[in-house]
């Protein structure tokens, strides 16, 4: 089973996650970071809008784990 993992020490709350799959990513109303709503994908679309995610991140926070 994939899992998102998110570094929210290295997030600098772009919100490049959001636009790309609001259903598993929000951002911190205190200071935009990254919030996972989801951290399993349901289905193969989930996971692509994850790695899709995952290589847009332009602070490397985003990661995909087996």
């Amino acid at each position: 089973m994939t899992t998102i993992v998110a570094d929210v020490g290295r997030c600098v709350g772009s919100g490049q996650c959001v636009l790309t799959d609001p259903d598993a990513f929000d951002q911190s109303e205190e200071d935009g970071t990254v919030v996972l709503l989801q951290d399993t994908p349901a289905d193969d679309e989930a996971l692509k809008r994850a790695r899709t995610a995952v290589d847009i991140c332009p602070s490397r926070a985003l990661s995909l784990a087996e």
